[in-house]
């Protein structure tokens, strides 16, 4: 169906024109009639179906009909989104299709300035798009006020449930107008994404475009069953292929992610990694330069690469499988967009297959298994790996320099037998890479989070300084020890 059908505005429909958009995907043939009337709605939408301009085309109209002004620190519509790269996807359409209007549109996620937020807030703005963790934090320092609020949208909901923000979620909604449109999207909907649903939508319009849980057709997926050793000399040869125009690779973890980019430059093929380590300046650039095709390779984490709505991504490399299934449908979403084709290619090693098996149920489907090529032997032996050396013991390494181990009492000639067995799982231990069946702590759906999030679990060194002996009481003027 053509948008000039479904009663958009002639501004909207000029700019969508401009942007050389006529035909309606089906999400949006479905939502937009309804959410012009002003009703609540839930979608049940991966991403690449056109959900944002579902939700924002309408919403746009029924801002500019009603005429009303954003109060100061406040905001008309409200778009929450897990991510800061999906927030600053969904502003950016949000201005596309809001051209030859007066429409303010505004951002505010974490690693931007909080002071730059509060300016911007300051006389009000028609359209905010933020992450809860950040909106909370200008709640709670009184720079936002969400009473003026028309219309709320919660885009991937079950990604924000996923990634903790149901108390952040609660804690906005306390701030709203009971009068109001609320539209709530999820690719997925499980009872517990249903449940908070009911919590902030009211006799909504159902709107389904693909079944529950289940893959887009126009992706052609695979899996090769491997070692963790074989999978670098893989990815590397695999990547070598001109028919690949950009591949967007998936670790389950950040620092999985390095040591992919670390791989590939040893192996002259340009990428960039985008995860909750890098600054926001750092995940624009790399962003930037995979969307203009400046680096044709992107290895992220799942809770990163919310927000990535790149037209041109052929491959989809599943580096290590995600172990929650759900994340398998997100990630392989990513190719086949806007009509067209794509290929994710999934690495099995013996300690994923229980994970292959939730994402097979999940999705309803087997993986075409592809084998290994012909000559991967031969061409594997030519790939620089990344394996680190062994950890060089103490010992060792003050034996090198010549200096004496005061720490511990002994010399650097001391043999080896007499020395501590190193500790594992902290920042002094192993940095060996898990075995088979052995996974490390940061290993789970929260591992992307940022660094103020994550688990502390540091072994304290021991001190060089012997404990000095307990002072008796009554001596030297002093307080007892």
């Amino acid at each position: 169906m053509q948008f000039k059908h479904l009663g958009l505005s002639e501004i909207v429909l000029s700019a969508l024109a401009s942007k050389g958009y006529t035909e309606a995907t089906p999400i949006q043939a479905q939502a937009i009639p309804s959410l012009l009337e002003g009703r609540d709605l839930l979608g049940i939408a991966q991403t690449g179906t056109g959900k944002t301009a579902a939700f924002m085309l309408p919403s746009i109209d029924r801002l500019m009909a009603s005429e009303k002004r954003a109060q100061p620190r406040g905001c008309r519509m409200l778009v929450l989104a897990p991510t800061r790269e999906l927030a600053s996807q969904i502003a950016e359409s949000a201005r596309d299709y809001s051209k030859g209007t007066n429409l303010r549109v505004m951002t505010c996620f974490g690693g931007t300035s909080v002071h730059k937020n509060k300016v911007d807030l300051a006389r009000g703005v028609d359209i905010l798009v933020a992450t809860p963790g950040r909106l909370v934090d200008l709640i709670e320092q009184h720079y936002a006020i969400l009473l003026g609020i028309e219309i709320l949208v919660l885009d991937e909901a079950d990604q924000m449930m996923d990634l903790g923000f149901i108390h952040a979620l609660k804690r906005i909604v306390r701030e709203l107008p009971a009068k109001r449109q609320t539209l709530f999207f999820s690719a997925t909907m499980p009872k517990t994404i249903r449940d908070l649903a009911t919590q902030f939508i009211k006799d909504p319009v159902e709107v389904k475009v693909t079944p529950e849980a289940t893959t887009a057709e126009r992706v052609e997926q695979q899996v090769t069953f491997v070692t963790q050793a074989e999978k670098q000399s893989l990815l590397t040869l695999a990547l070598r292929d001109p028919k690949i125009d950009r591949a967007l690779i998936f670790t389950r973890t950040k620092h999985g992610a390095d040591r992919v980019v670390k791989l590939l430059s040893g192996n002259g093929v340009a990428s960039n990694a985008i995860h909750g380590n890098k600054s926001q300046p750092q995940r624009e650039r790399a962003l930037g330069e995979f969307k203009s095709g400046k680096v044709k390779v992107l290895i992220a984490t799942d809770i990163a690469a919310r927000g990535i709505d790149v037209s041109g991504v052929s491959h989809v490399f599943n580096f290590e499988l995600p172990n929650v299934p759900d994340q398998y449908v997100h990630r392989i979403g990513r190719t086949a967009r806007a009509g067209a084709t794509g290929i994710a290619i999934s690495y099995c090693a013996e300690d994923e297959r229980p994970y292959l098996r939730d994402i097979e149920k999940l999705t309803r489907q087997k993986l075409t298994v592809v084998p290994l090529p012909a000559d991967f032997v031969n061409e594997s032996s030519k790939i620089k790996s990344t394996r680190s050396p062994m950890p060089v013991s103490r010992d060792e390494s003050n034996g090198r320099n010549g200096r004496a181990m005061q720490h511990s009492g002994r010399s650097s000639s001391a043999p080896r037998g007499n020395a501590q067995p190193r500790r594992e799982g902290n920042s002094f231990g192993d940095r060996r890479p898990p075995q088979a069946g052995e996974q490390r702590r940061s290993d789970g759906p929260r591992s992307d989070a940022p660094r103020g999030d994550a688990p502390r679990n540091y072994a304290r060194p021991k001190s060089k300084f012997t404990a000095r002996p307990a002072r008796p009481a009554g001596t030297g003027g002093g307080r007892p020890r």
